[in-house]
């Protein structure tokens, strides 16, 4: 796929001599949507800030559809949409002319009819007369997209997009932003929220001390990644685990009556047919099974923790 945003060699650091960003090299296909996970002062934000042109890199290049995000800035931040974590609103301006105003800072001509179908893809249109200041925190935050895609960009990022937001509208814009990604925009976002990220994006990124940990197709990581349990109801309880079946990642329940299989699902351990066979060798009997497998939070939990890049 064709790419719309590549990063190569960027850095930041500071002048007190923190380095927020090191070596970051990442490139964006068009129309995907990307999540970047990482902890508190990882480095999301500062590099969303840089790509944004609100900070300014100490190396690196950044090209945003082939334009560089310093010799040709109008260009690319034309093609960008930003909604920052924090709200930032006129309190006493309406809604409509909040975002109309918002479409006139690119130099784009008026379209009513577009930001009528922003504000009723947003669930805003009824507000469209109210001053911001009536808002609730949630239709603030509706409101910083709409103001992010009035000049229709190609590039939107969503900052901790639902921070703050209560389930049912978190929900809402996971709707939204796959409908934006259905029309062909690109959507790149930070959250604290994992499930969102394994919800919604087609990759995933993890930052740590401003490192790019790991950046991988949602579904090869997890597969890649992820490890399975298997939990069997025996029939009847076992006094310990037969010699016979000994190995890692079983272990026997304090009733006796459940085996507990655990196992990487890239590792040499035998697998759960192979474990089954093995049981039906020795004659252990069971009435019930069944298997889950780790979540993207446990993943990227094991990451940081581990502090060390997958093979």
């Amino acid at each position: 796929m064709t790419s719309i945003l590549k990063i190569s060699q960027l850095h930041k650091k500071y002048p007190s001599g923190f380095e927020a960003l090191k070596d970051i090299n990442l490139s964006i296909a068009k129309g995907e949507i990307f999540a970047l996970l990482g902890e508190n002062g990882a480095g999301k934000t500062t590099l969303i800030s840089i790509i944004c042109g609100i900070v300014t890199a100490s190396a690196g290049v950044v090209l945003v559809d082939g334009h560089d995000i310093v010799t040709d800035y109008r260009q690319a931040r034309s093609l960008i949409g930003l909604v920052p974590q924090e709200i930032s609103t006129d309190s006493f301006e309406t809604v409509m002319n909040t975002v109309t105003f918002s479409r006139g800072l690119y130099g784009k001509a008026p379209n009513p009819a577009l930001i009528e179908h922003i504000l009723k893809s947003l669930s805003l249109w009824e507000k469209k007369d109210s001053k911001i200041i009536a808002l609730s925190g949630g239709m603030k935050r509706r409101l910083m997209i709409a103001k992010a895609l009035s000049h229709e960009p190609q590039i939107l990022f969503l900052d901790e997009p639902t921070a703050g937001v209560d389930v049912s509208l978190r929900k809402d814009m996971w709707e939204l932003v796959r409908g934006l990604k259905n029309a062909g925009t690109t959507i790149i976002l930070t959250t604290h929220y994992i499930e969102e990220a394994e919800e919604m994006a087609d990759r995933i990124g993890i930052i740590r001390r401003g490192e790019l940990m790991l950046v991988e197709d949602k579904e090869s990581l997890m597969k890649k990644l992820g490890k399975k349990q298997l939990t069997l109801q025996l029939l009847h309880p076992l006094e310990s685990v037969p010699e016979g079946l000994k190995m890692p990642g079983l272990t026997l329940s304090t009733d006796h009556l459940e085996l507990v299989y655990s196992f990487d699902t890239h590792s040499e351990q035998l697998s759960i047919a192979g474990f089954l066979q093995r049981l039906s060798d020795l004659g252990i009997a069971f009435k019930d099974l069944n298997t889950t497998q780790s979540s993207l939070e446990d993943i990227f939990v094991g990451l940081v923790n581990s502090g060390s890049t997958p093979s």
